[in-house]
């Protein structure tokens, strides 16, 4: 059966939810799971769900847990990734240096000035990953969650020898879900057309039995000004076609918002709301800690997670489709050809296949350039050891470079450089 190992087991929740799809799967209940974390006592919470849940559902799979990642690695057929670099407190020196500079985010993961850090911050692990898949699991597939999304599998594919990393985001199947409840169709009648980068994707057909479904969203945006009153809308609005990712996350990739202050009112835009969330999930896990010590356990729930859904196609041959991030290659050709891009997938025992879209709309494209201007100087900036393109990554960012000037980016990036000191890659860190 399939080796299927957890890269950042120590997300309790992102380990509970995959390990609740995998093991419920009857074809995956045989699998061997592997858990890795280089936090131990993390490790063993997770350690500690996974044989409980195993028990549980009174199934045979095996659990092994390391917090040497290549043990773990070793011989994998499916590696899936979430890990956070520097945890919670990266992630508040990604929000507060920034805030004492007047640069609003929200949640500071996928571009702007803490996405560009997280990236950098994120790089050399995924490196190493990539390395040890090379040389101990080359025929694995990768996939991975952590964010930027644009740019994690791109450092993978550019920067090692292991080339089969596909991205995986929620983002697209739940825009997809919203767009076909608000017109009041059955998600399974409307025909959808989804692609570009991830977290900054549109939704390109949007039909039913030839008809267009967008009729039906302006009647309904016309009709509720508070609808209006959102970011995502706003930019459907301006560019034609509707975007993937929350209003709140939307937000941090253009330059007319968050510099603003009446516009962070008008489209109710909850800066610093990551902070929070962070907050919500330690106390979830220490929930399912305190649970897992008391010999209680865990809710046991299935649900769509996209790398357990890939893999049980993998393993069964039940084709299904999936949004994967991808290395572009010409499958959408006025994007560029080493871009990570965001485009509709078949899967099945053949493995991970990207659909080639061809040409975007030439707006959402200029987006989406934009958009991986910084992606790949920041990537560059990674793999390269130069301190010089995250100060070009910085002044090319929408948010950043519509709030500061020159003389401040450098600074602020100067500090946050300072702050994060040896997590970051060398030739940028302070010697």
């Amino acid at each position: 059966m399939a080796r299927i190992v957890l890269v950042g087991a120590g997300s309790i929740t992102f380990a509970k939810n995959l390990l609740s799809d995998i093991l419920t799967f009857p074809e995956l209940s045989e699998s061997t799971v592997v858990l890795h974390d280089i936090d131990r006592a993390r490790l063993g919470t997770a350690e500690a769900m996974a044989r409980w849940m195993v028990a549980e559902l009174g199934i045979g799979a095996k659990v092994e847990a390391h917090a040497d990642r290549r043990a773990a690695v070793d011989g994998a057929d499916y590696v899936i990734n979430e890990i956070a670099v520097g945890g919670l407190d990266a992630v508040r020196r990604d929000f507060e240096i920034p805030a004492a500079y007047g640069v609003r985010q929200t949640i500071a993961d996928t571009l702007g000035i803490g996405g560009i850090f997280r990236a950098l911050r994120t790089i050399p692990v995924m490196v190493g990953i990539g390395d040890d898949l090379a040389e101990l699991a080359p025929r694995a597939t990768l996939f991975t969650y952590t964010n930027p999304m644009s740019m994690i599998p791109w450092s993978v594919y550019a920067g090692t020898a292991f080339k089969n990393v596909v991205g995986v985001c929620h983002a697209a199947r739940d825009t997809q879900k919203t767009l076909a409840r608000m017109v009041g169709v059955p998600e399974e009648e409307v025909s959808f057309l989804t692609a570009g980068v991830n977290h900054q994707a549109f939704v390109l057909r949007f039909e039913r039995d030839g008809e267009n479904l967008y009729d039906r969203l302006d009647e309904l945006i016309a009709q509720d000004p508070e609808l209006a009153r959102r970011v995502r809308v706003e930019v459907y609005r301006s560019f034609g076609y509707f975007p993937t990712e929350s209003s709140e996350h939307g937000s941090e990739y253009l330059p007319w918002f968050l510099p603003h202050e009446e516009e962070v009112s008008r489209y109710r835009i909850p800066v610093g709301v990551y902070l929070g969330w962070l907050a919500d999930g330690f106390e979830e896990y220490e929930t399912y800690r305190r649970s897992l010590e008391e010999g209680g356990g865990v809710p046991i729930e299935r649900g769509e997670e996209l790398a357990s859904l890939a893999i049980h196609s993998m393993e069964t041959g039940t084709r299904r489709m999936i949004h994967g991030n991808v290395r572009n290659g010409g499958l959408i050709s006025n994007l560029p050809r080493e871009a990570t891009v965001e485009v509709p997938c078949h899967v099945d025992r053949a493995g991970v296949q990207p659909v080639r879209v061809g040409e975007l709309p030439a707006q959402v494209a200029a987006l989406n350039r934009t958009f991986l201007n910084v992606s790949e100087l920041t990537v560059k900036a990674a793999l390269e050891g130069r301190r010089d393109h995250v100060y070009q990554a910085a002044l090319l960012d929408p948010n950043t470079s519509a709030t500061l000037p020159v003389r401040k980016i450098r600074e602020l990036v100067d500090d946050l450089i300072a702050a994060h000191g040896d997590l970051l890659p060398e030739g940028i860190r302070n010697v």
